[in-house]
């Protein structure tokens, strides 16, 4: 299957096949399942999240999409258009993924707090780790 890039506003009602629906707006990115099972697979956009990029070729979404909610269970990449199918994984794999994701995000947003706060706040949060709290 090969997949093309469609900006779009709003999400279309009927998706169709090899078309990921972009939305900047709303930074999400939604297609139907490499697969061909039907399911929508919805990729939130962002820093924390998947990115997509729009080359020659056709669209990379990064990271991998794993359809761990569907009965599919489907692991792929979107490259310049192209599936490049990846590993099944577990269910501890999932898991551990899912974990690792949200510490991921966890620390993402504890840097950017700590960009923020002032001397007297960073001295605070010094004096809390001393402490475990």
């Amino acid at each position: 299957m090969k997949f093309e890039m469609r900006r779009v506003h709003y999400m279309p009602k009927d998706l169709k096949p090899g078309i990921l629906y972009v939305s900047e707006e709303f930074d999400i990115a939604i297609h139907l399942c490499a697969c061909g099972c039907g399911s929508k697979v919805k990729t939130p956009l962002g820093v924390t999240e998947w990115s997509v990029e729009d080359t020659k070729t056709g669209p990379t979404l990064r990271p991998s999409v794993g359809s761990w909610q569907q009965a599919c269970q489907s692991h792929y990449l979107i490259t310049g258009g192209k599936v490049v199918w990846a590993e099944k994984w577990t269910s501890e794999e999932i898991a551990a993924g899912r974990r690792h994701e949200q510490n991921r995000r966890h620390a993402h947003y504890m840097a950017l707090d700590r960009k923020r706060d002032g001397a007297a706040r960073k001295l605070w949060h010094w004096f809390k780790g001393l402490f475990g709290n």
